[in-house]
């Protein structure tokens, strides 16, 4: 661990609270431009098969699932099946396309989206609030715990179809979904470019069988589409107590991946996004789950009314149809679960990991071995343990409504105090999101020891890591302040009694600009020398996704060889040091980089008897602190050029 690890304000600041907020935006990209040389029509197609991934594939369980609560009473009425897609069908329209495709979609943080984003956005609005920190960091848990059982859910449900087409892979489905979902993570090292462009296509050719596929029942039975009349809804949830609350739980399967649209605007901006689920994915949706309706209406112990809508013949395409969607499905939350690391890691929620750009021309494609690892391991783990869709659906819901009521939450937060809308306003419009999101979660509840306990373990255990990395660093750097020399002290007592002077550059890497380095001191006491210039650098990351390229890097001289500089980078941005350092030149501060030093701290951290957190806490935060990646490479420094000091310190 370095000493640019610890933080440039007590944890829990506001990273980018008395920076600039003229900041930039990518050239259109709330309004689908963000890259100049795709298309319209390509980013369409695109945001279907990553943004509709999650969502375009839960008419695969969600249906079935809902209606096991009117089935447990052995008689299916007609209301029962009416009203059960009733439900799903003014949930699609009030969370999806309302809340986020309408009122999401515009709130966006300088083109980006996602929890921590409109968390940067409420915390800015409220000057640094602990309370919306820990409303974000419950959020990001809780979507990581989708990420985990996303894949799980997905993969199980399709492959299931397998046994559909002839019993005889009864006892291959979990095989080759654990085969598919291992296949699925070890490609995500080369990059998502080439699949998102094979996906995009594919999630298209789903979207025109799902419609396909219900057509022909909802053509013998128009009747069905009394469901679009709420009073169905009404009148199921009214008429049936605690068992709607039941059907509440699995209802909310049909809107999971939701955040998906939130989260991956920086990617195809608003306009693609919305095209495409006005277009084509809400359409088809409706239709489908209108069809299966037909179906269930029609023959009242279909156990299977997905694929029981398909003719025998393109029984076994639709499987094969119905896997690669869900493999997109995946794609689209584990590219999320890298986006939002790397957000984390920037606000200064975990500690530095390793981050790979797997694209030359879209800054958003990365790849973390470490998050792809260990999503990878669970969800392993949570499809051998449950082996079936239907069991991990108890544990689906939980971790996707509690995501949804704290983003509704921050939203109305955004809106009173962001947009300037009085608090009335602002909770006429989100507190029936507020509710209804609510009345979902309630019904999740219920299945918590069922399996919902999965992504509440999940989330609580992530939440203690980030907590304990944010507690760690400012004990640490609360602590090594103690023995701080200020900078301007240090410069005026080497004025008076130089040192031996060297030629070059030396860059000291520090989180405070006021203090000076732990390795310029150590350079001083041990080489008892001075480079001709010495620069003190902090690294700052801003509450926006991209820092203003005209105030990236400003310089200070404060002394006859020292100069504080000081970098912005976005929490959408991987700070390369070497390369921000070049655009000094343009205000005149001359030195040549192959004669540049730069000089880290490595610390090595020790718990001790007495400190600000308990002993397990304090084991916690040193591994992880050991596990951080090297600041030589979260830099971007050329190996060559550095030097590092070590110091031991308590925590």
């Amino acid at each position: 661990m370095t000493e640019s690890a610890a933080p440039r304000a007590p944890a829990g600041a506001n990273p980018g609270e008395g920076q600039t907020e003229a900041l930039t935006t990518p050239a259109g990209a709330v309004d689908g431009e963000t890259h100049a040389h795709a298309g319209f029509w390509s980013l369409v197609v695109g945001s279907v098969g990553v943004v509709y991934g999650d969502i375009g594939t839960s008419p695969l369980y969600a249906f079935r699932e809902a209606l096991a609560p009117a089935r447990a009473d052995n008689i299916l009425l007609p209301e029962e099946v009416l009203g059960t897609t009733s439900l799903i069908l003014w949930a699609l329209f009030l969370i999806v396309t309302v809340k986020y495709v309408v009122i999401l979609l515009r709130m966006d943080n300088n083109g980006e989206g996602g929890i921590l984003s409109l968390m940067a956005l409420a915390r800015k609005a409220l000057g640094g609030s602990r309370i919306v920190l820990t409303l974000g960091l419950l959020g990001a848990a809780l979507f990581y715990g989708d990420a985990i059982i996303t894949p799980a859910i997905s993969v199980l449900s399709a492959v299931e179809g397998l046994k559909l087409v002839t019993p005889a892979f009864e006892n291959s489905v979990l095989p080759i979904t654990v085969g598919i979902i291992v296949a699925l993570f070890l490609v995500q090292s080369r990059g998502t470019s080439k699949v998102a462009a094979f996906f995009g296509p594919v999630m298209v050719v789903w979207f025109l069988a799902l419609a396909a596929a219900a057509l022909p029942y909802v053509i013998r039975n128009p009747g069905v589409f009394a469901a679009l009349n709420p009073w169905y809804a009404v009148h199921y949830l009214l008429g049936h107590g605690s068992g709607a609350l039941i059907a509440l739980g699995a209802v909310f399967l049909a809107v999971t991946g939701a955040e998906a649209l939130f989260a991956d605007l920086g990617h195809f901006g608003r306009r693609p996004i919305q095209f495409a689920w006005i277009g084509l994915v809400f359409p088809s949706l409706a239709l489908n789950y209108l069809g299966q309706t037909a179906l269930v209406l029609e023959k009242p112990d279909t156990s299977d009314p997905f694929y029981q809508l398909v003719p025998e013949w393109g029984l076994l395409p639709m499987v094969i149809l119905a896997t690669l969607a869900t493999v997109t499905a995946s794609q689209a939350v584990i590219t999320g679960a890298f986006s939002l690391s790397r957000q984390a890691i920037q606000l200064g929620l975990l500690p530095r990991l390793e981050i790979r750009h797997t694209s030359e021309s879209h800054s958003g494609q990365i790849y973390l071995p470490q998050i792809n690892t260990l999503l990878m391991l669970g969800v392993v783990v949570l499809a051998i343990l449950f082996r079936t869709s239907s069991a991990l659906a108890s544990a689906y819901g939980i971790a996707v409504t509690g995501t949804m009521l704290l983003t509704a939450s921050m939203t109305y937060l955004v809106m009173w105090k962001r947009w300037g809308w009085s608090p009335v306003a602002s909770a006429a419009v989100m507190l029936p999101f507020i509710v209804i999101e609510f009345l979902f979660l309630l019904s999740n509840l219920l299945k918590v020891f069922e399996g919902g306990y999965v992504p509440l373990i999940l989330a609580g255990g992530l939440i203690v890591l980030m907590w304990t990395w944010v507690r760690g660093v400012t004990i640490l750097f609360n602590k090594t302040r103690k023995t701080d020399v200020p900078i301007l002290e240090l410069v005026g007592m080497l004025e008076k009694s130089p040192p031996h002077h060297v030629r070059g550059t030396a860059v000291f890497l520090t989180s405070d600009p006021e203090i000076a380095p732990a390795a310029l001191l150590h350079n001083l006491k041990h080489n008892k020398v001075l480079h001709e210039k010495n620069v003190i650098l902090t690294v700052e990351t801003v509450d926006t996704p991209r820092s203003n390229a005209a105030d990236k890097v400003r310089i200070e001289p404060i002394g006859p060889h020292f100069y504080k500089v000081v970098m912005k980078f976005g929490f959408m941005e991987t700070p390369n040091i070497p390369k921000t350092l070049t655009l000094l030149r343009r205000q005149g501060f001359k030195f040549d980089i192959m004669a540049t030093s730069f000089f880290l701290s490595r610390r090595s951290i020790r718990p001790a008897a007495h400190s600000g957190m308990p002993l397990w806490q304090d084991r916690i935060f040193i591994t992880l602190a050991k596990n951080a990646n090297d600041a030589t490479d979260f830099f971007q420094i050329p190996t060559g050029r550095v030097v590092e000091v070590g110091t031991q310190v308590t925590v």
